[in-house]
Protein backbone atom coordinates (compact mmCIF):
# COMPACT_ATOMS: atom_id res chain seq x y z
CA UNK A 1 0.00 0.00 0.00
CA UNK A 2 2.86 2.36 0.86
CA UNK A 3 4.49 1.70 -2.49
CA UNK A 4 1.21 2.29 -4.36
CA UNK A 5 0.65 5.50 -2.39
CA UNK A 6 4.20 6.69 -3.15
CA UNK A 7 3.75 5.83 -6.83
CA UNK A 8 0.44 7.72 -6.99
CA UNK A 9 1.84 10.74 -5.21
CA UNK A 10 4.87 10.72 -7.53
CA UNK A 11 2.60 10.73 -10.57
CA UNK A 12 0.55 13.58 -9.12
CA UNK A 13 3.73 15.56 -8.45
CA UNK A 14 4.84 15.11 -12.09
CA UNK A 15 1.41 16.24 -13.27
CA UNK A 16 1.63 19.35 -11.07
CA UNK A 17 5.14 20.17 -12.33
CA UNK A 18 4.13 19.78 -15.97
CA UNK A 19 0.62 21.25 -15.70
CA UNK A 20 1.42 24.06 -18.17
CA UNK A 21 2.60 21.60 -20.82
CA UNK A 22 -0.44 19.39 -20.19
CA UNK A 23 -2.76 22.39 -20.56
CA UNK A 24 -1.08 23.23 -23.87
CA UNK A 25 -1.64 19.63 -24.96
CA UNK A 26 -5.32 19.64 -23.95
CA UNK A 27 -6.75 21.50 -27.02
CA UNK A 28 -5.04 19.03 -29.36
CA UNK A 29 -6.41 16.07 -27.41
CA UNK A 30 -9.92 17.52 -27.42
CA UNK A 31 -9.84 18.19 -31.18
CA UNK A 32 -8.45 14.70 -31.85
CA UNK A 33 -11.21 13.13 -29.76
CA UNK A 34 -13.97 15.18 -31.42
CA UNK A 35 -12.86 14.80 -35.04
CA UNK A 36 -11.14 11.38 -34.93
CA UNK A 37 -12.78 9.23 -32.26
CA UNK A 38 -16.37 10.51 -32.05
CA UNK A 39 -17.04 9.89 -35.79
CA UNK A 40 -15.98 6.26 -35.35
CA UNK A 41 -19.53 5.37 -34.35
CA UNK A 42 -20.27 5.74 -38.07
CA UNK A 43 -18.63 2.35 -38.76
CA UNK A 44 -21.88 0.85 -37.45
CA UNK A 45 -23.30 1.64 -40.88
CA UNK A 46 -21.16 -1.20 -42.27
CA UNK A 47 -23.12 -3.69 -40.13
CA UNK A 48 -26.57 -2.29 -40.94
CA UNK A 49 -28.88 -1.87 -43.88
CA UNK A 50 -28.55 1.88 -43.54
CA UNK A 51 -31.53 4.08 -44.29
CA UNK A 52 -30.89 7.86 -43.97
CA UNK A 53 -34.49 8.39 -42.85
CA UNK A 54 -34.15 5.89 -39.99
CA UNK A 55 -30.65 7.00 -38.98
CA UNK A 56 -27.70 4.92 -37.81
CA UNK A 57 -29.39 3.49 -34.72
CA UNK A 58 -32.79 2.92 -36.34
CA UNK A 59 -31.52 1.01 -39.40
CA UNK A 60 -31.78 -2.78 -39.57
CA UNK A 61 -28.78 -4.75 -38.22
CA UNK A 62 -27.46 -7.22 -40.83
CA UNK A 63 -24.06 -8.17 -39.34
CA UNK A 64 -21.27 -9.10 -41.75
CA UNK A 65 -23.52 -9.37 -44.80
CA UNK A 66 -21.90 -6.38 -46.58
CA UNK A 67 -18.39 -7.75 -45.97
CA UNK A 68 -19.40 -11.14 -47.36
CA UNK A 69 -20.92 -9.42 -50.36
CA UNK A 70 -17.68 -7.54 -51.09
CA UNK A 71 -15.35 -10.51 -50.57
CA UNK A 72 -17.49 -12.77 -52.76
CA UNK A 73 -17.94 -10.17 -55.50
CA UNK A 74 -16.11 -10.72 -58.83
CA UNK A 75 -14.42 -7.31 -58.42
CA UNK A 76 -12.75 -8.22 -55.12
CA UNK A 77 -9.61 -9.83 -56.54
CA UNK A 78 -9.08 -7.09 -59.12
CA UNK A 79 -9.61 -4.25 -56.62
CA UNK A 80 -7.35 -5.76 -53.95
CA UNK A 81 -4.69 -6.69 -56.50
CA UNK A 82 -4.66 -3.23 -58.11
CA UNK A 83 -4.49 -1.50 -54.72
CA UNK A 84 -1.66 -3.70 -53.44
CA UNK A 85 0.34 -3.47 -56.66
CA UNK A 86 0.04 0.31 -56.81
CA UNK A 87 1.00 0.66 -53.14
CA UNK A 88 3.80 -1.90 -52.96
CA UNK A 89 5.43 -0.85 -56.24
CA UNK A 90 5.14 2.77 -55.17
CA UNK A 91 6.73 1.98 -51.79
CA UNK A 92 9.59 -0.07 -53.22
CA UNK A 93 10.38 2.30 -56.09
CA UNK A 94 9.78 5.51 -54.15
CA UNK A 95 11.53 4.67 -50.87
CA UNK A 96 15.17 5.00 -51.93
CA UNK A 97 15.22 8.02 -54.32
CA UNK A 98 14.78 10.57 -51.45
CA UNK A 99 17.65 8.90 -49.57
CA UNK A 100 19.92 8.98 -52.61
CA UNK A 101 18.94 12.59 -53.27
CA UNK A 102 19.70 13.61 -49.67
CA UNK A 103 23.12 11.93 -49.81
CA UNK A 104 23.92 13.62 -53.13
CA UNK A 105 22.89 17.03 -51.79
CA UNK A 106 24.97 16.45 -48.68
CA UNK A 107 28.08 15.98 -50.83
CA UNK A 108 27.74 19.42 -52.45
CA UNK A 109 30.42 21.79 -51.22
CA UNK A 110 28.57 24.98 -52.16
CA UNK A 111 25.72 25.87 -49.79
CA UNK A 112 24.36 28.33 -52.36
CA UNK A 113 24.14 25.65 -55.06
CA UNK A 114 22.58 23.25 -52.55
CA UNK A 115 19.82 25.73 -51.67
CA UNK A 116 19.02 26.43 -55.32
CA UNK A 117 18.81 22.73 -56.16
CA UNK A 118 16.65 22.07 -53.11
CA UNK A 119 14.26 24.85 -54.14
CA UNK A 120 13.88 23.34 -57.61
CA UNK A 121 13.39 19.82 -56.25
CA UNK A 122 10.92 20.82 -53.52
CA UNK A 123 8.70 22.87 -55.85
CA UNK A 124 6.71 19.94 -57.39
CA UNK A 125 5.41 18.99 -53.94
CA UNK A 126 3.34 22.18 -53.88
CA UNK A 127 1.65 21.46 -57.22
CA UNK A 128 -1.90 20.16 -56.80
CA UNK A 129 -2.86 16.64 -57.86
CA UNK A 130 -5.17 18.03 -60.54
CA UNK A 131 -2.32 19.98 -62.13
CA UNK A 132 0.01 16.95 -61.95
CA UNK A 133 -2.56 14.78 -63.72
CA UNK A 134 -3.10 17.56 -66.29
CA UNK A 135 0.66 17.59 -66.94
CA UNK A 136 0.67 13.79 -67.35
CA UNK A 137 -2.18 14.01 -69.87
CA UNK A 138 -0.46 16.88 -71.69
CA UNK A 139 2.93 15.18 -72.01
CA UNK A 140 1.74 11.62 -72.67
CA UNK A 141 -1.28 12.22 -74.93
CA UNK A 142 -1.24 10.91 -78.50
CA UNK A 143 -0.17 14.30 -79.86
CA UNK A 144 2.02 15.15 -76.86
CA UNK A 145 5.79 15.72 -76.82
CA UNK A 146 6.65 12.21 -75.56
CA UNK A 147 4.78 10.50 -78.38
CA UNK A 148 6.19 13.03 -80.87
CA UNK A 149 9.72 12.16 -79.71
CA UNK A 150 9.01 8.42 -79.88
CA UNK A 151 7.50 8.93 -83.32
CA UNK A 152 10.94 9.90 -84.62
CA UNK A 153 11.99 6.30 -83.92
CA UNK A 154 8.79 4.83 -85.38
CA UNK A 155 7.25 4.10 -81.97
CA UNK A 156 3.68 4.98 -81.06
CA UNK A 157 2.26 4.27 -77.59
CA UNK A 158 -1.18 4.87 -76.08
CA UNK A 159 0.02 5.82 -72.60
CA UNK A 160 -3.34 7.11 -71.34
CA UNK A 161 -5.54 4.28 -72.56
CA UNK A 162 -3.30 1.22 -72.27
CA UNK A 163 -3.77 -0.39 -68.80
CA UNK A 164 -0.10 -1.46 -68.75
CA UNK A 165 1.04 2.18 -68.64
CA UNK A 166 -1.25 3.33 -65.82
CA UNK A 167 0.90 2.13 -62.91
CA UNK A 168 4.24 3.44 -64.27
CA UNK A 169 2.67 6.86 -64.96
CA UNK A 170 1.00 6.97 -61.54
CA UNK A 171 4.07 5.82 -59.59
CA UNK A 172 6.83 7.75 -61.35
CA UNK A 173 4.86 10.99 -61.48
CA UNK A 174 4.32 10.57 -57.71
CA UNK A 175 8.03 9.95 -57.14
CA UNK A 176 8.91 13.05 -59.16
CA UNK A 177 6.41 15.13 -57.22
CA UNK A 178 7.33 14.00 -53.71
CA UNK A 179 10.98 12.99 -53.91
CA UNK A 180 12.43 16.42 -53.07
CA UNK A 181 10.12 17.05 -50.12
CA UNK A 182 10.57 13.50 -48.79
CA UNK A 183 14.35 14.03 -48.73
CA UNK A 184 14.15 16.93 -46.23
CA UNK A 185 14.14 14.64 -43.19
CA UNK A 186 17.16 12.73 -44.47
CA UNK A 187 18.96 15.97 -45.38
CA UNK A 188 18.36 17.38 -41.90
CA UNK A 189 19.73 14.17 -40.36
CA UNK A 190 22.91 14.29 -42.45
CA UNK A 191 23.51 17.94 -41.50
CA UNK A 192 23.77 16.86 -37.85
CA UNK A 193 26.46 14.23 -38.51
CA UNK A 194 29.60 15.03 -36.51
CA UNK A 195 32.12 16.64 -38.93
CA UNK A 196 34.98 15.06 -36.98
CA UNK A 197 33.84 11.62 -38.19
CA UNK A 198 34.13 12.76 -41.80
CA UNK A 199 37.53 14.36 -41.22
CA UNK A 200 38.79 11.22 -39.49
CA UNK A 201 37.55 9.08 -42.40
CA UNK A 202 39.34 11.34 -44.89
CA UNK A 203 42.58 11.10 -42.90
CA UNK A 204 42.26 7.31 -42.95
CA UNK A 205 42.02 7.45 -46.74
CA UNK A 206 38.31 6.63 -47.08
CA UNK A 207 36.85 7.60 -50.46
CA UNK A 208 33.43 9.19 -50.91
CA UNK A 209 31.60 5.86 -51.26
CA UNK A 210 33.23 4.46 -48.13
CA UNK A 211 32.25 7.60 -46.19
CA UNK A 212 28.67 7.26 -47.38
CA UNK A 213 28.57 3.57 -46.44
CA UNK A 214 30.16 3.85 -43.02
CA UNK A 215 29.00 7.31 -41.88
CA UNK A 216 25.96 8.60 -43.80
CA UNK A 217 23.93 5.40 -44.05
CA UNK A 218 24.34 4.43 -40.35
CA UNK A 219 23.22 7.96 -39.42
CA UNK A 220 20.15 7.59 -41.66
CA UNK A 221 19.27 4.08 -40.50
CA UNK A 222 16.83 5.01 -37.65
CA UNK A 223 14.97 7.51 -39.86
CA UNK A 224 14.82 5.01 -42.70
CA UNK A 225 13.25 2.39 -40.42
CA UNK A 226 10.66 4.83 -39.07
CA UNK A 227 9.78 6.05 -42.56
CA UNK A 228 9.48 2.49 -43.87
CA UNK A 229 7.17 1.44 -41.03
CA UNK A 230 4.97 4.51 -41.56
CA UNK A 231 4.88 3.96 -45.33
CA UNK A 232 4.05 0.27 -44.91
CA UNK A 233 1.29 1.16 -42.45
CA UNK A 234 -0.42 3.26 -45.10
CA UNK A 235 0.12 0.77 -47.90
CA UNK A 236 -3.63 0.44 -48.58
CA UNK A 237 -4.28 4.18 -48.36
CA UNK A 238 -3.82 4.96 -52.03
CA UNK A 239 -5.43 8.36 -52.53
CA UNK A 240 -8.39 8.07 -54.83
CA UNK A 241 -8.03 11.61 -56.28
CA UNK A 242 -5.08 10.92 -58.56
CA UNK A 243 -6.21 7.41 -59.52
CA UNK A 244 -9.72 8.68 -60.24
CA UNK A 245 -8.46 11.59 -62.35
CA UNK A 246 -6.16 9.33 -64.35
CA UNK A 247 -8.90 6.80 -65.04
CA UNK A 248 -10.25 6.31 -68.53
CA UNK A 249 -12.82 3.82 -69.74
CA UNK A 250 -10.00 1.75 -71.31
CA UNK A 251 -7.59 1.48 -68.34
CA UNK A 252 -10.09 0.53 -65.61
CA UNK A 253 -8.61 -2.97 -65.32
CA UNK A 254 -5.51 -1.38 -63.77
CA UNK A 255 -6.78 1.92 -62.38
CA UNK A 256 -9.83 0.78 -60.40
CA UNK A 257 -8.69 0.52 -56.76
CA UNK A 258 -10.56 0.17 -53.47
CA UNK A 259 -10.69 3.91 -52.74
CA UNK A 260 -12.13 4.80 -56.17
CA UNK A 261 -14.59 1.93 -55.84
CA UNK A 262 -15.73 3.20 -52.42
CA UNK A 263 -16.23 6.68 -53.89
CA UNK A 264 -18.33 5.38 -56.78
CA UNK A 265 -20.40 2.97 -54.71
CA UNK A 266 -20.85 5.26 -51.70
CA UNK A 267 -21.18 8.83 -52.96
CA UNK A 268 -22.23 8.27 -56.56
CA UNK A 269 -24.52 5.25 -56.16
CA UNK A 270 -25.61 6.03 -52.59
CA UNK A 271 -24.96 2.54 -51.18
CA UNK A 272 -23.58 3.83 -47.87
CA UNK A 273 -23.58 0.54 -45.94
CA UNK A 274 -21.67 -1.36 -48.61
CA UNK A 275 -19.12 1.43 -49.19
CA UNK A 276 -18.53 1.77 -45.43
CA UNK A 277 -17.94 -1.99 -45.16
CA UNK A 278 -15.41 -1.83 -48.01
CA UNK A 279 -13.66 1.14 -46.40
CA UNK A 280 -13.56 -0.62 -43.00
CA UNK A 281 -12.12 -3.74 -44.63
CA UNK A 282 -9.43 -1.55 -46.19
CA UNK A 283 -8.61 0.02 -42.80
CA UNK A 284 -8.37 -3.39 -41.09
CA UNK A 285 -5.89 -4.60 -43.72
CA UNK A 286 -3.86 -1.45 -43.06
CA UNK A 287 -3.77 -2.10 -39.31
CA UNK A 288 -2.69 -5.72 -39.84
CA UNK A 289 0.09 -4.63 -42.23
CA UNK A 290 1.28 -1.94 -39.82
CA UNK A 291 1.50 -4.36 -36.87
CA UNK A 292 3.18 -7.05 -39.00
CA UNK A 293 5.82 -4.71 -40.45
CA UNK A 294 6.50 -3.23 -37.02
CA UNK A 295 7.06 -6.71 -35.55
CA UNK A 296 9.34 -7.69 -38.45
CA UNK A 297 11.43 -4.54 -38.02
CA UNK A 298 11.70 -5.15 -34.26
CA UNK A 299 12.98 -8.69 -34.86
CA UNK A 300 15.46 -7.51 -37.50
CA UNK A 301 16.71 -4.83 -35.11
CA UNK A 302 17.13 -7.39 -32.33
CA UNK A 303 19.12 -9.55 -34.73
CA UNK A 304 21.01 -6.52 -36.08
CA UNK A 305 19.40 -7.12 -39.48
CA UNK A 306 18.66 -3.45 -40.00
Amino acid sequence: MDKEHAKGSGLWQRVKRQRILLLMLLPGLILTFIFKYVPMYGVLIAFKNYNPLQGVWGSEWIGFEQFTKFISSPNFGVLLGNTLKLSIYGLLLGFFPPIVLAIMLNQLLSDKAKKRIQLILYAPNFISVVVIVGMVFLFFSVGGPINSLLGLFGIQANFLTDPDFFRPLYIFSGIWQGMGWASTLYTATLVNVDPSLIEAAKLDGANIFQRIWHIDLPALKPIMIIQFVLAAGGIMNVGYEKAFLMQTSLNLTSSEIISTYVYKVGLVSGDYSYSTAVGLFNALINVILLISVNKIVERLNDGQGL
